[in-house]
């Protein structure tokens, strides 16, 4: 019989579908004890609209290979950073069109200092690699994502925020 983590490592992320969980970072432990297999993932974003399509999704891959017992936990600490995305994950980011994102700001422990303006980033194209495009949206189709636009071969294109 194949292993749980091998099962749950293949489970796709709704939104970002060329992305497993794993890839993602969102996967964060799958334990087996006693016939009994635990998952523990992480939201992107708090509210994440994503996350109860990834615990059926997970549920059913578990149970689909012959897991009878299966229970889904979600985990808020510490929070998810786009810094867990594998390198394997941006990779498949930067192939399907998406740039994947940068290193993720480092906030000193404690209160999270209030900034009123859109942050500046330079983010490459993934399809010419130019370092000159623009943030068209702050949000694209999802919460995670922004919209840009590469001011050299005019091309759109989402951008996975860093966090």
């Amino acid at each position: 019989m194949v292993s749980a983590l091998a099962v749950a490592a293949t489970v796709t992320d709704p939104e970002l579908p060329m992305l497993t969980l794993a890839d993602l970072g969102v996967l964060r432990e799958v334990s087996e004890s006693d016939g009994r297999v635990t998952v523990a993932i992480t939201p992107t974003y708090t509210g994440c609209p994503a996350m109860d399509t990834m615990r059926d999704d997970l549920e059913h891959a578990l149970r689909g290979a012959g897991f009878a017992e299966v229970e889904i936990r979600t985990v808020l600490d510490p929070a998810w950073s786009s810094d867990w995305i594998t390198e394997d994950g941006r990779k498949k980011l930067a192939a399907a069109g998406i740039a994947p994102p940068g290193t993720a700001p480092r906030r000193p422990s404690g209160p999270i200092p209030l900034t009123l303006g859109a942050p500046v980033s330079r983010v490459p194209c993934p399809r010419c690699g130019s370092a000159d495009t623009e943030e068209q949206s702050r949000f694209g189709a999802t919460a995670c994502r922004a919209l840009r636009r590469c001011r050299s071969c005019l091309e759109p294109f989402e951008h996975v925020k860093e966090i």
